[in-house]
């Protein structure tokens, strides 16, 4: 859903629809996506300007969709859901981008999402 809304400029109504027509109707899983992605979208400005912040000599525009997208659902993970242990999220960030990224990906991404630990920890994430 991020990737669709991001790579092909879908307001985010319309990719929820199409969401709710086409894919599975398990309503656990459905719910908890449209929740992540809503809230990704939500706070897209905060989230990248972190990414800005913390991928050192990358451009957010010119990084893979794939990889951006990976990267703004896990900070918004790590931001809305503070009972989730940070390295769970980061775990699942790096398995999500070795299956649909590139083969350097997972350490790109790693490597983003490791520095946000130090901000988790002081409780700056609001």
């Amino acid at each position: 859903m991020l990737y669709t809304a991001d790579s092909c400029k879908i307001p985010v109504e319309t990719v929820c629809n199409f969401f709710d027509e086409n894919l599975p109707k398990i309503e656990d899983y459905r719910e908890f996506a449209v929740n992540l992605f809503k809230g990704v979208r939500d706070k897209k400005d905060a989230i990248d300007a972190l990414i800005r912040q913390y991928a050192k000599n990358w451009e957010l525009e010119r990084m893979a969709v794939v990889d951006r997208n990976i990267i703004r659902l896990a900070i918004y993970e790590i931001m809305a859901t503070p009972d989730t242990p940070i390295n769970v999220i980061i775990d699942e960030a790096v398995e999500i981008s070795k299956k649909y990224s590139t083969k350097d990906s997972s350490k790109f991404v790693n490597g983003i999402l490791d520095k946000l630990k130090a901000i988790r920890a002081g409780n700056k994430f609001k």
